[in-house]
């Protein structure tokens, strides 16, 4: 059955994306401070890739799973993603306050496990969620919205991380298993946005009642045996990666190499301006906020204006040209040690996170079907962690042993990575539509 969707205002598409405000300050505080929460704790540095891995693992099992039982969810209360964020909200919430008091390092790398699966279980439903509700003219508006509350989530994670350590000071910790004060207050904001944000979202925005179809096919998967209804959604996710359109085949290509880049960065930056700049770790990790608050407040800029010209260009080629922007600001960083001029190459990598956050699943929602769209996002996002998975596991022995131990050559390395994702960008072929409007 054909489905008309209504067309939605600019402040329908706003308050329906409020969620990302909260979920992307946590992610924020994952780029950013946990790594020195780590370090504070006594990690070594060439450890900080395995203890990383539970973003990898948990999104690689949560978000697909989760997204293919929200496709065969309905409440006619709750709706049929909504349920699903609002649970991982609350999840993400309460490890957020428990951060900052980890005793011991293996309490907070557990800590960090638990945070990725809340997130993770509200980030997946909450990108389908937006597909199902935008008609195929308004998905770029849409998906450009969310990659606007990306930038400002963690721009607001790492504002607070600046103003509470100028507020309490970037005090220098001596002794392992101390963290610093300012760590406290940042983390119990994020705690506070990451329920309140999803809250705003679920209360303001309903859902679209599946068709007649969906609905039978629904209350048909609820009647089979509690079994059956347990190895449902990892047969979805068989069906779906069997079935998986040749796009997202050619995007998963781009995403190896981008995402393997991006975890190298949130990882080694801190490390680099341990080296460039001479600072301890709470200076480091000042100067990487700053780095973030910046790439940020251009993300948030320039995410809507990429609407217009991806409608012009074309997705691909303004997806592509983003990615080389953001190989040019990582080969610049290393070799600028002037503290305010490192921030200028921050405008190139702002504007190709505004195009990764966004362009991608705009994409993605137009090459699958409405009825399992939460499977392929789900998957789509397996094509960000398995990366990274590669990277936790790889990466370390790269780093001590072919990069010399040495974080500039750590930033150079994923400036490489990006030029072979934007290679790869160009030979993507725009998906046609094949979803019922």
């Amino acid at each position: 059955m054909k489905l008309t969707k209504p067309r939605l205002s600019f402040w329908q598409i706003f308050n329906m994306n409020v969620g990302f405000l909260g979920i992307q300050y946590s992610f924020g505080l994952q780029q950013t401070a946990i790594n020195p929460i780590f370090l504070y704790l006594g990690a070594p540095e060439d450890m900080l890739p395995i203890l990383n891995i539970a973003g990898p693992v948990t999104g690689l099992v949560v978000q697909p799973i989760i997204g293919a039982m929200s496709d065969k969810t309905w409440s006619p209360r709750w709706g049929r993603r909504k349920p699903y964020f609002l649970i991982g909200a609350i999840i993400g919430s309460i490890c957020l306050f428990a951060f900052p008091t980890s005793p011991v390092l293996w309490f907070a790398v557990g800590l960090l496990w638990i945070l990725d699966v809340g997130n993770n279980m509200a980030m997946e439903p909450y990108r389908a969620f937006v597909g199902d509700k935008l008609p195929e003219k308004q998905l770029s508006l849409g998906y450009q919205m969310q990659s606007l509350f990306v930038g400002a989530g963690i721009l607001l994670a790492m504002g607070s991380i600046v103003l509470f350590q100028k507020i309490f000071g970037a005090e220098a910790v001596s002794d392992d298993g101390v963290i610093p004060t300012w760590m406290f207050y940042s983390f119990s904001l994020g705690g506070i946005l990451s329920i309140s944000t999803v809250l705003w979202s679920v209360l303001k925005t309903p859902e679209i009642p599946p068709s007649e179809e969906e609905l039978s096919e629904i209350n048909e998967a609820k009647s089979k045996p509690f079994m059956e209804r347990v190895w449902q959604p990892f047969n979805e996710i068989g069906l779906a990666i069997k079935e998986m359109p040749k796009f997202m085949w050619k995007i998963s290509a781009v995403y190896l190499f981008q995402w393997y880049a991006l975890f190298v960065y949130w990882q080694y930056i801190t490390p680099l301006f341990m080296k460039t700049m001479d600072y301890g770790i709470s200076d480091a990790a000042s100067q990487s906020a700053q780095m973030s608050l910046t790439y940020n407040i251009v993300t948030m800029v320039v995410a809507l204006a990429l609407v217009p010209l991806t409608l012009k260009f074309g997705g691909k080629k303004v997806y592509a040209f983003s990615l080389i922007g953001t190989a040019v600001a990582l080969f610049s960083i290393p070799f600028i040690e002037n503290m305010t001029l490192v921030l200028a190459p921050m405008v190139l990598f702002g504007i190709g996170w505004a195009a990764m956050m966004g362009i991608p699943y705009t994409m993605v929602s137009k090459a699958v079907p409405q009825d399992r769209r939460g499977v392929y996002m789900g998957i789509l996002n397996m094509m960000i962690v398995i990366p990274m998975g590669i990277e936790t596991l790889t990466f370390g022995p790269i780093y001590k042993y072919l990069l010399g131990g040495n974080a500039i050559n750590a930033i150079l390395f994923a400036g490489v990575f990006f030029i072979i994702a934007a290679l790869l960008a160009f030979r993507l072929n725009e998906p046609k539509s094949e979803i019922n409007e």
